[in-house]
């Protein structure tokens, strides 16, 4: 086949798109992603943990314009703190190619699919009561206090153990990869121990998962930087 009139060949111009791919793919991407996401979460965690803080009244922080805005940021950046997860989890995925096999790649993705799901629905709760109280509807201090529970619920309970999980499954792939060294194998080993016993809605045990995220996106970064 002929070159065109710029002189690049028609396979080398269909394969050029895909050039930048195997960068996507670099230690050095899941790091940012990483970061990314533990900054966010973090943040979130913060937010709503003072602004709705256990054993307040169910009404008491809808009615504070400063609380309000609070959970209203929060809300609004969880959706950024997902995609950065997910993109952290697909650059990891591909990291490891052929040595992932089929029981890490299903507890791996499945945990931290459902941690993403839950964060996203436990969130929307909150946010529910921004827009009824935005909208001027009467929202009953029941209503409000259930919305509540099932936030701390799913946040605290059930995506707190997925967390675990799926921090477990990456410290196992660690160790049997190398990807990860020793002490942030313990760190990864106590975080999943700590989410997984912790009682439910145990506020600041949560911040343990992002930090944990940051310590290894950190030493990605940093590996992988010191390689190049």
């Amino acid at each position: 086949m002929d070159a065109d009139a710029d002189g690049a060949h028609p396979n080398e111009r269909l394969a050029a798109p895909l050039a930048f791919a195997p960068e996507l793919r670099t230690p050095r991407s899941a790091a940012i992603a990483g970061i990314v996401f533990a900054a966010i979460l973090l943040a979130v965690l913060v937010l709503l943990h003072r602004s709705v803080p256990p054993g307040a009244q169910s009404a008491d922080w809808a009615g504070d314009p400063g609380r309000r805005s609070g959970v209203a940021l929060a809300t609004a950046l969880v959706p950024f703190a997902g995609i950065a997860f997910l993109w952290f989890i697909g650059v990891i995925r591909s990291r490891l190619a052929e040595r992932e096999d089929k029981l890490f790649a299903t507890v791996f993705l499945g945990s931290g699919l459902l941690f993403v799901a839950m964060l996203f629905v436990a969130t929307s709760f909150l946010a529910t009561i921004l827009v009824l109280e935005e909208r001027g509807v009467a929202v009953q201090a029941e209503v409000m206090g259930t919305l509540q529970v099932l936030t701390r619920q799913l946040m605290g309970s059930f995506g707190a153990r997925m967390a675990a999980v799926f921090t477990l499954s990456v410290t196992s792939v660690g160790v049997r990869s190398g990807l990860l060294p020793r002490w942030l194998v313990a760190v990864g080993v106590l975080v999943a121990l700590l989410l997984l016993l912790s009682p439910p809605l145990s506020a600041w045990v949560q911040l343990v998962f992002p930090l944990w995220v940051l310590a290894v996106s950190v030493h990605l970064l940093v590996t992988t930087h010191e390689r190049g």
